[in-house]
């Protein structure tokens, strides 16, 4: 019954209902001004979606028990739950600024969002290789616009610090034509030769890498979803059959037992 509960889709939805109310809640609590009669109801409704968390949890332990703490998502849940759990007194006061943080029990809750998430965490190998490929072209930019545009542009190309950080602004295009780019072209009219071939690589070329390999994990997570949906489908089909073969063969054993005793 509680396991039936717990797997139910209005279950589901009313966790999310609570989350949201509570992200809510929390983002109303930092407005100034509020009266002492608002806070208190505030500060109640925080405390009821807290108490409705921890009897979910508590009803997914009882249900799972230690098999609860086998998906990552479940330890997830648990130790945001635990964090609020917490008296947010004295040296830990800074907890009670970490309560937001169960607003991102949505992505255990919500499967979309679960699935972009855990896309992103596939994703990471290759992320992490364009990140580094991104890195060696950032240290030689550096070391060029160093070499080339340091001495008269020392605020922005001083040294390869200074250098790097400008160079990370101009791949985000912010400012970087009127801002950066054209006052150095004043001083070195050729000086578009590096810069363009920069964004290209850059802003658009390996930041599309990112974005692609990101989508890839996406898809072949939802991919692994279906066939396990699938699978589970599958399993509960045989198990249909097996029940409907059962079934069938229990009325020709008592076909066979009444014929038995009418011969007797």
């Amino acid at each position: 019954m509680i396991k039936q509960m717990v797997e139910s889709r209005w279950f589901h939805n009313f966790v999310i209902g609570v989350i949201l109310l509570n992200g809510v809640v929390l983002g109303i609590e930092t407005v100034k001004g509020l009266s002492t009669t608002v806070m208190s109801l505030l500060h109640g409704i925080d405390q009821l979606c807290l108490l409705i968390f921890v009897v979910e949890l508590v009803l997914k332990l009882w249900v799972y028990r230690l098999s609860f703490f086998k998906q990552g998502w479940n330890v997830f849940d648990f130790l945001i739950v635990a964090i609020a759990l917490v008296p947010a007194t004295d040296q830990l006061s800074i907890l009670r600024a970490f309560r937001i943080f169960r607003v991102l029990r949505l992505v255990t809750t919500v499967d979309s969002i679960r699935r972009v998430v855990s896309g992103m965490l596939i994703a990471i190998p290759g992320v992490g290789s364009v990140g580094g490929l991104l890195v060696i072209v950032f240290y030689i930019g550096a070391v060029i616009t160093t070499t080339l545009f340091g001495q008269d542009f020392p605020q922005w190309f001083g040294n390869l610090g200074r250098s790097m950080y400008t160079l990370f602004q101009i791949m985000t295009l912010e400012s970087w034509s009127m801002g950066i780019v054209r006052p150095v072209m004043e001083h070195n009219p050729y000086a578009w030769i590096f810069f363009i071939p920069f964004i290209t690589v850059t802003t658009f070329t390996v930041l599309n890498l990112f974005i692609g390999i990101i989508v890839d994990a996406i898809a072949t997570v939802k991919e692994q979803d279906n066939s396990s949906r699938h699978h589970q489908l599958s399993s509960k089909e045989d198990i249909d059959l097996i029940r409907d073969d059962l079934s069938e063969l229990k009325m020709q054993l008592d076909g066979l037992v009444r014929k038995t005793e009418k011969s007797k």
